[in-house]
């Protein structure tokens, strides 16, 4: 072999392990180059499922990729986590995860923890309520007296959730209420329409197109003033319940993922929750329309919730 050869083999070999180091950044500089799966841990129809679609459709224009939902109802949530936290931390797996899941760490603490994700923000924030079907019980006070008589039927989205803690507190003040869970949305609404149950637990604007059509009525909001939607329904706290648990769903991405790749997330997050669509979707769902929390105070506002949930929690356990 000449001299001359050898020296541009030798430029050759050099260029192509140069090229191969490379690799690696121009991938990065390409996130994201291919689908997001974005998992519901809830069924079809409900809240999480409305919120996480309609945030998929807006992520989608801004990523320039396909934002797949991906529906895993069971457990209170924890079927869906299992399947997020099973996924690589790589920024192409996002979670939605709702309070009704959250609150497991205050009631029956699941193997993962805080730790085990980095929150994008909370999107949204909604008052939750009691709703009967049609015309069944008139009122707040109507239902009061008939819980205090007899055991009423409560369906909720799962054991261990806001919907079970609020119950279990008012079985402190001498209600006699039963938790029936459903993991999919659409069969708490088929229980209460079809009445297997006498009182649905639900954030207000999950049930809006059923109150829309007069088949549920609300009959208490979790709140401490009341709806402007519903200046008629009382709130817990002027009927003497000093709890109110708030209905958040905040948007995750798993812990170990590069920060890099969670910046690109977070600011697509905050552009889409800033459109018009998005916040006339905060409307309709009679969410607040301040709802948006970014990464750093969502850590502060979910620890705040989870202190609280643990104190209401062991309250009603001495009782």
């Amino acid at each position: 072999m000449s001299k001359l050869r050898s020296i541009r083999l030798i430029r050759l070999v050099a260029l192509t392990f140069f090229a191969v180091l490379a690799l690696p950044v121009l991938a990065q500089e390409k996130y994201p180059s291919r689908p997001i799966d974005f998992i519901v841990p809830w069924g079809p129809g409900g809240g999480s499922d409305q919120t996480a679609r309609k945030l998929a459709k807006l992520l989608e224009s801004e990523l320039k990729v396909s934002v797949p939902v991906v529906n895993t109802p069971g457990a209170t949530g924890n079927s869906g986590m299992a399947k997020f936290l099973s996924a690589e931390a790589n920024g192409y797996t996002l979670c939605i995860l709702a309070w009704d899941t959250y609150a497991l760490l205050a009631t029956n603490p699941p193997s993962w923890s805080v730790k085990d994700f980095v929150p994008l923000g909370i999107v949204i924030q909604l008052p939750s309520g009691f709703y009967v079907a049609g015309d069944h019980f008139p009122n707040w006070q109507a239902i009061d007296r008939e819980a205090h008589a007899r055991p009423l039927k409560v369906a909720i989205s799962g054991f261990g959730s806001p919907d079970e803690i609020t119950i279990n507190y008012l079985n402190t003040k001498g209600l006699k209420l039963n938790a029936v869970p459903f993991a999919n949305p659409g069969e708490r609404y088929t229980a209460l329409l079809g009445g297997h149950v006498d009182l649905l637990y639900s954030p207000a604007g999950n049930v809006k197109s059923f109150v829309d059509g007069k088949q549920m009525r609300p009959v208490m909001f979790f709140n401490s003033g009341r709806l402007a939607e519903f200046p008629d329904i009382p709130t817990s706290k002027e009927l003497g319940y000093d709890i109110t648990l708030p209905q958040r769903r905040a948007i995750i991405v798993k812990a170990g993922t590069d920060p890099a790749r969670i910046e690109v997330l977070s600011q697509a997050l905050h552009r889409v929750v800033d459109t018009s669509e998005y916040k006339a979707f905060l409307k309709d769902s009679v969410a607040l329309e301040n709802s948006y929390v970014p990464t750093q105070q969502a850590v502060t506002v979910m620890q705040s919730d989870l202190d609280e949930m643990k104190k209401i929690v062991r309250a009603t356990a001495k009782k």
